[in-house]
């Protein structure tokens, strides 16, 4: 299975559609103060120094994600990890055996990819910026919830959940003070496979590290009061990001083929038998398509496809790869690939996309790929957008993250389901 993130882009200021109704973000309301609002975005938010707590403060955003090995040394256990989980590669009652096997077999193919791409993913590096510079916008946005420290808790590769469990006691939340964090899951799309396994190694390790109740002698709870930012498929700041990303790829084209150039929006696929129990994943990446594709006039045609099957067994498709080559077969020369479910970039981007389909294409100048989320102002400024709001809200969880999938069968999800539901009266206390 191949998983991977360009440089930070400063984006021209381009008005929304006059149809358009007024946009909860305000560097997207359509204004005369646009122009001035957008050219500040693509300016870095300059550093705060948090002088006081505030009133609700401090609190831990921590970034989930299934992270990618920083070195080709670490490529071996990243897939030792990945095909052990048999919630995203589920293998069945041999699930240690044949995910062993599978990840040494093929941990000399990926160390090539790794390499290829400049000797290790940049997820953490853009994971590590993203969380940073989201939390320097809170403090400004949310006083009285600051400061706001961040952190990266990746799936598969390092920091893993478990280090960072460790340096929230260490930094002194929990412990029986107290403090609050919220899992800020780095999937706009929910997938049991993905945030659901994250929030699995979450609530595991604060089971693990802080017991069952963390009661203190007083009565009291010591322990982390969590909160969950589940999905955010259709985040108005997500969907702007994307559209402005495609707009300037069209613009490359010469402008009499820019009309007929075909968008190929490119997810991570499922396996059919998570697919076929329920997971809304498929449903939440085509909500993402349809918004951006709205917030693009529906100017070009376009398909959803997937990427980075492994294995034998029936994946949810068509298949990125194959879609190219049977357009291009067709005559359809002109394709823009958009990786609509990564947020920054990474093998799945900078040697899939790149070297593989596209390479592989024969038409690698009118075969293209839309820049990555990474470092764009604007991508940031949604983060502490969705951030605020779930603040404020007071809310543990969004009501969708509390239903299982008709097929679950799962005890470790309904638990930890039931877990981050139940935070909702520690918050309210």
């Amino acid at each position: 299975m191949a998983f991977r993130l360009p440089t930070s882009h400063l984006y021209r200021a381009a008005a929304t559609p006059a149809s358009s109704t007024a946009h909860p973000l305000p560097f997207l309301r359509l204004s005369k103060q646009a122009a001035q609002q957008l050219r500040w975005l693509a300016t870095p938010s300059p550093s705060v120094t948090q002088s006081s707590i505030g009133s609700k403060g401090p609190t831990a955003m921590v970034f989930l994600n299934m992270g990618g090995p920083s070195t080709v040394d670490e490529v071996g256990d990243f897939l030792g990890r990945l095909f052990a989980d048999g919630d995203l590669i589920p293998l069945g009652r041999l699930q240690s055996y044949l995910g062993a096997f599978i990840a040494k077999r093929r941990t000399p193919k990926i160390q090539k990819q790794y390499a290829a791409i400049g000797g290790g993913s940049p997820i953490r590096k853009w994971s590590e910026h993203q969380c940073a510079e989201m939390c320097k916008l809170l403090d400004q946005l949310s006083p009285e919830t600051a400061p706001h420290k961040p952190y990266v808790a990746f799936r598969y590769a390092n920091p893993l959940t478990e280090d960072m469990y460790k340096q929230l006691l260490a930094d002194g939340f929990g412990n029986g003070k107290g403090g609050r964090a919220v899992a800020f899951t780095q999937y706009p799309q929910y997938s049991c496979s993905t945030t659901g396994s994250s929030l699995n190694e979450l609530w595991k390790w604060r089971q693990r590290l802080e017991g069952k109740t963390g009661a203190l002698a007083d009565g009291k709870d010591g322990t982390i009061k969590w909160s969950v930012i589940d999905r955010w498929p259709a985040h108005p700041g997500l969907v702007e990001v994307f559209a402005r990303n495609i707009e300037e790829k069209l613009a490359e084209y010469p402008e009499e083929r820019r009309k007929d150039v075909v968008l190929l929006f490119s997810a991570h696929s499922l396996p059919m038998t998570v697919v076929n129990r329920g997971d809304p994943y498929p449903a939440e990446v085509a909500a993402t398509v349809y918004a951006v594709m709205q917030r693009l006039n529906f100017a070009n045609q376009y398909r959803l496809c997937w990427q980075s099957q492994v294995g034998p067994q029936p994946w949810l498709g068509p298949q990125t790869s194959i879609s190219v080559e049977e357009y291009v077969a067709k005559g359809q020369k002109d394709l823009v690939l958009i990786p609509i479910a990564f947020t920054s970039d990474h093998i799945e981007t900078l040697y899939e996309l790149d070297e593989e389909v596209i390479g592989d294409s024969g038409h690698p100048e009118t075969v293209k790929r839309v820049e990555s989320l990474n470092g764009n102002p604007i991508f940031i400024q949604a983060l502490a957008d969705l951030a605020k709001s779930h603040l404020d809200s007071g809310t543990a969880c969004s009501q969708q993250m509390g239903l299982r999938c008709p097929g679950c069968k799962s005890q470790r999800c309904a638990e930890s389901k039931k877990f981050f539901a139940g935070q909702q009266l520690s918050l309210e206390q």
